[in-house]
């Protein structure tokens, strides 16, 4: 057992002695590949499956090392029937997680289409200013509601759930689409470039409902399980309580009120331009010298008074 501990130490102090700086870089690449495979598989039903197969493959090392030759065709083929159950079973969380990818910081730059256009920027603002004002006015009465703020990710599986509508945004036309007992007030609106264009649409379910709140209501969990497979930004208005909530990334945050959720959805959806940073940079520099001064001013009279 020595000789053969001593076998494996003298060939790993060989590799480290015949190592290149590419050698180096292959092992980080690799390092952080595998980095973002466990962060994408983990919290997931994946997660276990992904732990049986490093044990699978753990034991089946073993079994090569010591020869134990039946023990380890029988190893080899459970390995290669659970490479194809591993797609087939959890094909959910492969899009999800090729989707993620796809969505990340790496891919921003080979967007198909430019939404940092003046005219979509425009219509982003006014869809805020409606979506900020209707909610408002459902809170306040306590009216369920269900939008859906489409981004990267196209959302036309749940779009075929509705109906097409593809309205200018307007607080008077959220308030009937989600008024009690009307036909599309169950499901959710959809707006795609700065306008309404479904409603009435089906969400899916979210990964782990059994870890969500109990006390959150179906629109909540809906909100929820689209964040998880998508980009967009679902707002909901809760008809017990009338409280305004977001949820993101898999995220629910609640606790909005009008202005707090017009400023968000702001910072989320309309890129500032260059001219706008500069006003800020100038108001906030405007503002420092002011508390400057009347600082000066208040030090000065302190002065006078103790004089």
């Amino acid at each position: 057992m020595l000789y053969y501990l001593a076998d494996i130490w003298n060939s790993l102090l060989s590799v480290f002695r015949s190592m290149t700086f590419i050698d180096v870089l292959d092992i980080l690449f690799l390092a952080i590949i595998l980095y973002w495979v466990i962060k994408l598989v983990r919290e997931t039903r994946a997660e276990q499956l992904v732990k049986g197969l490093v044990l699978l493959a753990a034991i089946l090392f073993i079994l090569n090392q010591f020869e134990f030759k039946a023990m380890r065709v029988i190893s080899e083929m459970v390995v290669n029937g659970g490479l194809i159950a591993f797609i087939v079973m959890f094909q959910p969380e492969l899009r999800r997680a090729l989707e993620k990818v796809g969505r990340s910081k790496v891919m921003k730059p080979i967007l198909l289409f430019d939404q940092s256009l003046p005219e979509a920027q425009g219509k982003d603002t006014i869809a805020i200013e409606q979506i900020s004002l209707a909610c408002e006015k459902l809170s306040r009465t306590a009216t369920g509601a269900l939008i859906v703020i489409e981004r990267q990710t196209r959302l036309g599986e749940q779009i075929e759930t509705g109906t097409i509508i593809n309205a200018i945004p307007s607080e008077e036309l959220f308030r009937n689409i989600f008024f009690p007992n009307t036909p599309l007030h169950d499901g959710a609106v959809i707006i795609r470039n700065g306008m309404i264009y479904a409603a009435g649409c089906f969400l899916p379910k979210p990964s782990r409902d059994e870890l969500i709140n109990k006390e959150l209501g179906s629109r909540h969990r809906a909100a929820i399980g689209m964040s998880e497979v998508s980009d967009a930004i679902i707002i909901v208005v809760s008809e017990e309580t009338g409280m305004i909530s977001i949820a993101e990334n898999g995220r629910l945050e609640r606790g909005f009120d009008r202005e707090k959720l017009y400023n968000y959805l702001m910072k989320k959806l309309v890129p500032e331009t260059g001219d706008q940073r500069r006003n800020k940079d100038k108001t906030k520099e405007k503002a420092k010298a002011r508390n400057g001064k009347n600082n000066s001013r208040n030090r000065e009279k302190k002065g006078g008074d103790g004089v």
